[in-house]
């Protein structure tokens, strides 16, 4: 009985290894699979990047469909998208800001300069335009984590019950509105 085990144990092994890199071959590189789709959004309680004292939490969201884009000033990608997110927003579109800090990590730097921080989004969101209702600040990055956040730009498409419906890495343009936000969009609404 042990003999055939070691003859059947490689044999299994190869056909499992295969079957896993034929999935792989056949599979969109492109195509960033998450776990939150079809999933309610996380719970979060984060402060207001330009107003700290302002709180966010998933109840003064309740009821309304939006994006939620994850951006930072330090990411050319964000910067690039500015200007259709602006036009999205100026279509009637809500978008609210979840800035990605990357050069802050509290585990190694306790040194965080928010007055900086507020004067380069301010500057670049006058330079590109300002697509967002607010933008929420996540320095110990757990709602990040949460997302499954990986960089930025990174949005999330959430209805009015809180689900999440897209979860899309890179930046929004036309093409990408189109094919991927735009009929769920109607559908929400």
């Amino acid at each position: 009985m042990s003999k055939k085990w070691i003859v059947i144990t490689p044999l299994l092994v190869f056909v499992l290894l295969c079957g896993f890199l034929l999935k792989g071959l056949f599979s969109d590189p492109r195509e960033l699979q998450s776990g939150r789709v079809n999933q309610p959004l996380p719970a979060f309680d984060l402060p207001d990047l330009m107003d700290p004292d302002k709180r966010w939490t998933n109840a003064d969201l309740q009821g309304q469909t939006y994006l939620l884009n994850v951006w930072g000033t330090w990411c050319p990608t964000c910067l690039a998208e500015l200007g259709y997110l602006t036009e999205l927003r100026e279509q009637g579109v809500s978008i609210v800001g979840l800035y990605y800090e990357q050069g802050y990590d509290p585990d190694f730097d306790g040194q965080f300069n928010l007055a900086a921080l507020q004067q380069e989004v301010r500057d670049m969101l006058a330079r590109a335009g300002d697509p967002y209702q607010f933008n929420m600040l996540d320095l110990d990055r757990q709602f990040l984590l949460d997302l499954g956040v990986s960089g930025a730009p990174e949005t999330f498409l959430i209805n009015s019950e809180g689900k999440v419906l897209v979860h899309h890495t890179g930046d929004i343009n036309q093409r990408v509105w189109r094919a991927k936000f735009a009929p769920l969009m109607q559908e929400a609404q």
